[in-house]
């Protein structure tokens, strides 16, 4: 579907979204109070309104064209609120992740120049005061919420979010044809917003996306996939992530889509049923973690019930190679008895399920594939706005992360000597091409403008023909694009192999007994992993066994629980070439997680943190390997 008002900048596209719902009944968002009460709307009219008084703080406070403006909160009505202001004055948005520490915080906010810095909790407000003396162009605090620790508000730079409001309210009319002016003054090539990369090594670094970047790709995304003004989505993903900014934001409400604000990442579990999304925008961790809890359950059961899942899998399967009769009549049976109750968990609605920021393991896809809750993988980079390639409806290809979108240019570069190997572009699609594999490149008008204060770092990334370079090796299989692995996570092994271990990880994910895996292996003889177990599997089973243990620590230091693995890794290896399969492993008794800085903001591992971290390990294994 067309989106419902023509812009070609973020800013048309809130004047234009705003005068078409005037005084009418449509509610773009939606927030929940407390976790007891029901979701409540919010009206266009509301949001003209407080954006309005938002965009007259700003300028009352000095806020010029291409001046810094940053975010560092959850997702909620508040955030959106202030983006649109921010795009209305012709500002840059800076959003920063909740997760962040206050010393990366005020990197952020000091090489970005960032003059009013907005913040949700108190959580967030501690790390504004704590950093602002030492951000020189700061000037004012806004908090979202009351703080419990009320010190915080003694600062004469902190305001909370309503008093801003009420002030901004009052000069409205003071304002009103200087942000006419400045909204008019606002063009597609204008820098709507620096991401900072989360970077799995070094200094994050501020990708610039113009108006343009991410007009041209929300208006591809929406023309490649199909959603409209009778769809509702649980946002959940970061919105300082291109991806959740892009798909689950800016193209949900240019389409008339309903956004309600989960209450956390925690409860999206919780918020899925009160919602009923027709659409879920997500990472692959929550697929694998629907399918671990159902895989679980699965195996806890009677015979019976093991046999009657395999038959539904199975019969599943069937259907959506598109067998029909007496398997359309099964396929019911199936869904009543097994998959029903997974559509129950996400509200029983949902129509697409969009996945990106990883890859999707093809187990998990070809599983929901069965249930018949397809999802539909993408592709991309922050640096492309994000989104390069995605499946499609009725189209999808398990493994690929799909088909090239309209308006873009992805091409395959030989690793060997920098050849181009094949090209595709999204409105001259050949769907018999097939490629050799190679580094992915992208050339269109979704390609950042280039890093903020970091010429270098562009240089390094877009070449002189203009393609930007991903990092990524992947390839074309009939028209659709796969990828393999990130370059620098390529592992050589002693005898000089190449080896790509996010397909080996992806393949062990499936298991019941692992929740995290990084597979290692560089210059050895063989590949070696190391494992986070699922605690709240494991630790059921070895109470089952009358095993003795207190905590974590004790428990993976059982001969018992070390056999499970053993046996788990000879028969997933089995699935794997002699070079590939993983050998021998360590567990560890703590959890990856952003805060203890193993993975990153969108959840990717930190491949280099952990080998430092977990050293002691990775050469213990290899300790008597000649």
């Amino acid at each position: 579907m067309p989106t419902v008002v023509p812009f070609e900048t973020l800013t048309e596209l809130f004047l234009n979204l705003s005068h078409k719902y005037s005084e009418s009944d449509k509610t773009p968002f939606h927030f929940k109070p407390a976790p007891d009460k029901p979701y409540e709307p919010i009206l266009w009219d509301q949001v003209t309104d407080d954006v309005y008084s938002i965009a007259t703080y700003l300028m009352e406070r000095g806020i010029q064209k291409g001046d810094r403006v940053g975010i560092l909160s959850e997702n909620r009505y508040e955030w959106a609120a202030v983006d649109l202001a921010i795009q209305l004055v012709g500002g840059i948005n800076v959003s920063l992740y909740t997760t962040l520490p206050a010393h990366q915080c005020e990197y952020i906010l000091k090489d970005s120049g960032t003059k009013i810095f907005f913040v949700s909790t108190g959580l967030q407000l501690k790390k504004a005061v704590d950093v602002f003396e030492n951000c020189d162009e700061l000037e004012q605090v806004v908090a979202f919420d009351e703080p419990t620790l009320k010190h915080l508000m003694d600062n004469d730079f902190v305001q909370m979010y309503d008093d801003m409001l009420i002030e901004g309210g009052k000069h409205i009319e003071k304002h009103k044809d200087a942000i006419k002016q400045r909204s008019k003054e606002v063009e597609p090539s204008d820098v709507a917003t620096l991401i900072y990369t989360s970077g799995t090594t070094g200094q994050p670094k501020g990708a610039m996306l113009t108006h343009n970047n991410i007009v041209s790709n929300v208006k591809a995304a929406t023309q490649h996939i199909y959603w409209d003004d009778n769809d509702r989505l649980l946002s959940f993903l970061p919105l300082c992530h291109s991806f959740e900014r892009t798909a689950g934001y800016y193209a949900m409400i240019s389409s008339g889509v309903e956004v309600y604000y989960a209450e956390s990442v925690d409860t999206v579990s919780r918020n899925m049923p009160e919602v009923k999304p027709t659409i879920m925008i997500s990472v692959p961790r929550l697929f694998e973690k629907m399918y671990n809890l159902i895989v679980k359950s699965v195996e806890e059961g009677s015979d019976t019930k093991k046999k009657i899942f395999d038959w539904a899998v199975e019969t599943g399967q069937k259907y959506a190679e598109g067998k029909r009769g007496l398997v359309a009549v099964q396929k019911k049976i199936a869904d009543k008895l097994v998959f029903d109750k997974l559509k129950e968990r996400t509200g029983g609605h949902v129509r697409l399920f969009v996945s990106g920021g990883a890859a999707l393991p093809p187990e998990i896809d070809t599983f929901f594939q069965c249930a018949g809750m397809n999802i539909l993988q993408g592709y991309g980079l922050t640096e492309t706005s994000p989104v390069m390639a995605a499946n499609q409806p009725g189209k999808e290809k398990i493994g690929a992360v799909g088909t090239i979108i309209p308006g873009v240019t992805v091409g395959i570069q030989s690793l060997e000597n920098g050849e181009i190997l094949a090209t595709i572009s999204g409105e001259d699609y050949p769907t018999d091409l097939s490629s050799e594999e190679g580094e992915i490149l992208c050339k269109g008008p979704n390609v950042m403008k280039g890093y903020w204060n970091n010429e270098k770092a562009t240089k390094e990334m877009i070449d002189d023909d203009d393609w930007l370079h991903t990092g990524d090796v992947g390839k074309f299989e009939d028209g659709f694009l796969k990828i393999t692995d990130r370059i620098k996570h390529m592992i050589v092994n002693a005898g000089g192999k190449n080896i790509y271990p996010g397909p080996i990880e992806d393949l062990f994910k499936t298991s019941k007994w692992i929740d995290q895996i990084v597979v290692v292996g560089e210059a050895q003889n063989y590949m070696a992993a190391i494992i986070v177990p699922d605690f709240e599997v494991v630790g059921k089973w070895a109470k089952e066994q009358g095993l003795s243990f207190k905590g974590n620590e004790e428990l993976i230091e059982l001969e018992e629980v070390k056999d499970i693995y053993k046996k788990e890794l000879r028969a997933f290896s089995k699935e794997l070439a002699s070079h590939e399969k993983v050998r021998d492993f360590r567990l560890v008794a703590n959890e990856f997680t952003v805060e203890t800085g193993e993975i990153t903001p969108t959840l990717k591992v930190k491949r280099r943190v952990i080998a430092d971290k977990y050293g002691h390990l990775i050469e213990d294994i290899y300790k008597d390997d000649d």
